[in-house]
């Protein structure tokens, strides 16, 4: 994603100048006669997201009006600027005054000119932002480039984002920060060991596949992030309706974020040992599909009764997490585009995280504040454990019953953590269903932002 600051700051920016009701009435007092006169003929009340463009004697751009909630407002948007580069036209510009978090807007900005133009032309917004002072446009950037790459996977159709393409991606990242690459493919799942991923994966033309990416000093702290890879889920043989599938090329979301996230950590050179699995497949619809009642043996060794084919999110990740917890690392960390109860109970903008540490608890929702990243805990309720219980095997991944669907997916994945103290869970949606500043429909970053920033603080 190419940058959208102006490197070398120029006298000639155009100013934006954020208002709000309260202080609309002085800073329209304040404009030239010719320029208050304008804003009022069309009808500026300086309402949140209104943008209005004053010009200059010769037909020039003068100056630009935004509107913003009040400094009080419960529903104030901090990306709220994230709206200008689709507003205006072609140019540099300059925040005249302070929005409510200057850092946060100059982000917005940012993330707001993201375009994805892989299968039809999407012109880039022309406009360019001169940063404002004492912001670190290195790491605005860096997270930019990172949403970017986050959006552009999930983004990206099934038919060209498979297990082979999304290892591709992978094996990119790794090539660009001299990290080391392996992935494991079809039967050999079988034969390392790898029981859930092969047999989620094992009905489609397109082989499953386990990547595994390293960085890192080995010295350093071990943080392994583990991301859900499934490219497209039919929901297998207990199939989801046409609804249900229509955005399901987002169910790689896990992994194309825990990829942002490792981007930034490698782009920052964070003092950690980062690993990143990706369990990779396609849960598809064959003479060979798993089955409901199936039952597997995990790399854990724990047997898995299938109560539904289409919670095969959890299946894979829990090898992978299997295997990360062999590496005994300081933090592990998986993200996946889990459960619909997740999104029933806080919507599509707050996923909701799960851990037994009291600090990381405290530490991740601060940080989801303070990078306007959302997130919401919930609980890992041992009450609800005993519904996983199986009558034939050690568990079943997917109760019967439709409540807490979010929590019992959590506490599923649990049972494969050696240590949960150490284990941050994250289930996201990874998808934006309408447009709002900043945050174009279609896949979103979500998650990846705020857990860099706690990274950032533990080991930079």
């Amino acid at each position: 994603m190419p940058s959208v600051f102006e490197t070398a700051p120029t006298a000639a920016a155009i100013p934006i100048t954020f208002v709000t009701k309260a202080t609309w009435d002085a800073i329209c007092a304040g404009l030239p006669a010719q320029a208050r006169q304008f804003a009022l003929a069309n009808g500026f009340a300086a309402k949140p997201g209104a943008c209005l463009t004053l010009p200059s004697a010769d037909g020039q751009i003068a100056q630009v009006l935004f509107g913003l909630e009040d400094e009080a407002s419960k529903s104030r948007d901090l990306f709220r600027p994230g709206s200008l580069p689709g507003l205006l036209p072609p140019g540099v510009y300059r925040f005249a005054n302070a929005p409510h978090d200057a850092r946060l807007a100059a982000l917005a900005f940012a993330l707001g000119s993201y375009r994805f133009g892989r299968y039809r032309k999407a012109d880039a917004p022309g406009v360019r932002l001169v940063p404002p002072a004492g912001v670190d446009t290195a790491e605005i950037e860096r997270m930019a480039e990172a949403a970017a790459l986050a959006r552009d996977l999930i983004n990206t159709p099934s038919n060209d984002m498979g297990p082979e393409e999304l290892a591709q991606a992978a094996q990119e990242l790794a090539s660009r920060f001299g990290a080391s690459f392996s992935v494991i493919v079809g039967e050999d799942l079988t034969r390392q060991n790898f029981p859930l991923i092969h047999a989620v994966g094992m009905a489609s033309s397109r082989a499953p596949r386990l990547i595994d990416l390293q960085w890192g000093d080995p010295a350093h702290p071990k943080v392994t992030l583990v991301g859900k890879g499934v490219c497209f889920d039919t929901g297998g043989l207990d199939l989801k309706p046409s609804a249900g599938m229509l955005i399901m090329k987002k169910d790689m979301g896990g992994a194309a974020n825990v990829l942002a996230l490792a981007q930034m950590v490698m782009d920052a050179k964070l003092k950690l040992r980062l690993r990143v699995l990706i369990p990779a497949v396609e849960n598809a619809v064959a003479g060979n599909a798993f089955r409901p009642l199936d039952i597997f043996k995990s790399r854990k060794g724990l047997t898995v009764e299938i109560g539904n084919t289409d919670a095969e999110g959890r299946l894979v990740l829990a090898d992978a997490l299997a295997l990360a917890c062999e590496d005994k690392p300081d933090m592990l960390i998986d993200l996946g585009t889990l459960t619909g109860a997740a999104r029933v109970a806080l919507g599509p903008d707050l996923p909701p995280f799960y851990t037994n540490d009291e600090t990381l608890a405290q530490d991740v929702a601060r940080c989801a504040t303070a990078e306007n990243d959302p997130m919401w805990r919930l609980p890992l309720w041992p009450a609800y454990d005993a519904w996983l219980d199986s009558k034939v095997a050690n568990v079943n991944n997917a109760p019967s019953g439709t409540f807490a669907g979010s929590i019992t997916c959590a506490l599923f994945l649990q049972r494969f953590v050696e240590d949960p103290t150490r284990w941050l869970h994250v289930d996201i949606y990874g998808w934006t269903p309408s447009a709002k500043p900043a945050r174009p429909e279609g896949g979103e970053c979500q998650a990846a932002r705020a857990i860099y920033k706690l990274l950032g603080e533990r080991y930079g």
